[in-house]
């Protein structure tokens, strides 16, 4: 098996819809981008992976052939929320394996205004049990799916625990404070606690401040074999150490929980098997890009991650521990709350930011001494990726 280096990362600045170029020039631009970071020209692909969710099939391909076309395999991902890491996942197996020196992940969506559709009406809808289990257990007619099931998590750890609403209004703060600092963010302007919670209400005390915005935008990662990287004089100190992609456990729906169904179960075992590959602890990781679509589904994250016990997010926020001089800086470009959430774009764009931290490229949002990364991203239906980066 070979050790697998992050030759180059590329990111275009994320844009509400109608504000970007089209998906395929999106992801031409970030491929570029990623092929210039890593000194490479396309030539030296030998395999490309595209992640995207609302787009026809091939479109990968339309993207790719902006850049160049030298008859290489590309792979189409679709996986939901999580096809940019998705796709990250396979290129990075082909080249650990020795099918390859060099591959590439690139992700892009080009997406709608308002909340998710469902696509096709005349066939069964993947995510059907997660609405039905989310009805079932708290029954909100006309609920949007999404934040229903992600917000309900929410509920049911304040529920659970205690939790305040207060609580999960500061992880928007946080967002916020973050991508003020990052110029490829959407939203840049600070909040104060008192906007977040009197925003509209979205599902209970989950307001619309506390809500991903649809986004457009495309990232890249260009990875490699050790050796490829010293025969191109790629720097070869920045390498994914562990990476695991899981699925749903056979009690996912008959556990009555909105906070599994949400994928605590999959990110926390998911993340236990990256921790144990890698030979280091859940206290070891110094920055965290993980997968904010709802603050909910942040504050239960840190949990499922082990960075703090279960039932104790609320005094790890309280503690200031998921910030600057705490025990984890999560999400430092924003996270998907304030930077954006292109469907297919944000597990590379969640390459991109622990890359730039690891090279102590980050700027003012830098996290000094960072040398473990670990990148988390969740797709609905279901698949969890969970990668960790080091500076070895």
């Amino acid at each position: 098996m070979s050790a697998v280096v992050v030759a180059g990362v590329g990111m275009v600045p994320f844009s509400k819809p109608g504000k970007s170029e089209t998906y395929d020039v999106m992801g031409a631009m970030a491929v570029r981008q990623a092929l210039a970071d890593a000194g490479l020209e396309f030539a030296s692909i030998q395999q490309a992976y595209a992640g995207y969710v609302y787009g026809d099939s091939t479109c990968g391909q339309r993207a790719l052939y902006h850049v160049g076309m030298t008859g290489i395999p590309v792979i189409n991902v679709n996986n939901n929320c999580a096809s940019g890491s998705t796709a990250l996942f396979l290129a990075r197996q082909a080249v650990e394996s020795g099918m390859v020196d060099c591959a590439l992940a690139f992700g892009f969506e080009q997406m709608m205004p308002g909340a998710l559709p469902t696509i096709y009406q005349d066939r069964p809808n993947p995510l059907q049990n997660w609405v039905d289990l989310s009805q079932q257990l708290q029954p909100t007619p006309g609920a949007y799916p999404a934040p229903h099931l992600f917000g309900g998590a929410g509920i049911e750890h304040a529920q659970r625990y205690g939790t305040k609403p207060e609580t999960f209004a500061r992880i928007a703060v946080k967002a916020r404070q973050h991508a003020a600092n990052n110029d490829k963010a959407l939203f840049r302007e600070p909040l104060t606690l008192k906007q977040v919670l009197e925003a509209p209400s979205i599902y209970g005390f989950i307001t619309r401040l506390q809500c991903c915005p649809p986004t457009c935008g495309a990232a890249a990662t260009v990875i490699c074999s050790e050796a490829f990287a010293r025969r191109h004089g790629i720097r070869t100190d920045i390498k994914i150490l562990a990476q695991e992609l899981g699925s749903d456990f056979a009690d996912a729906f008959s556990a009555g929980s909105m906070i599994t169904a949400a994928g605590f179960d999959i990110s926390r075992s998911t993340s236990q098997k990256v921790y144990e590959k890698a030979g280091i602890s859940a206290q070891e990781i110094d920055v965290c890009e993980l997968h904010d679509c709802f603050t909910a589904n942040e504050l239960i994250t840190y949990e499922a991650l082990g960075f703090c016990p279960i039932g104790g997010a609320e005094q790890f926020i309280e503690d200031g521990d998921n910030t600057y001089g705490g025990q984890v800086v999560t999400n430092p470009s924003g996270g998907l709350l304030s930077k954006g959430h292109p469907l297919g774009a944000t597990g590379l764009a969640q390459c991109y930011e622990l890359v730039e931290q690891l090279r102590a490229n980050a700027g003012p949002r830098q996290v000094e001494g960072a040398r473990f990364a670990l990148q988390h991203n969740i797709g609905s239906g279901s698949a969890c990726v969970v990668t960790l980066f080091g500076k070895v």
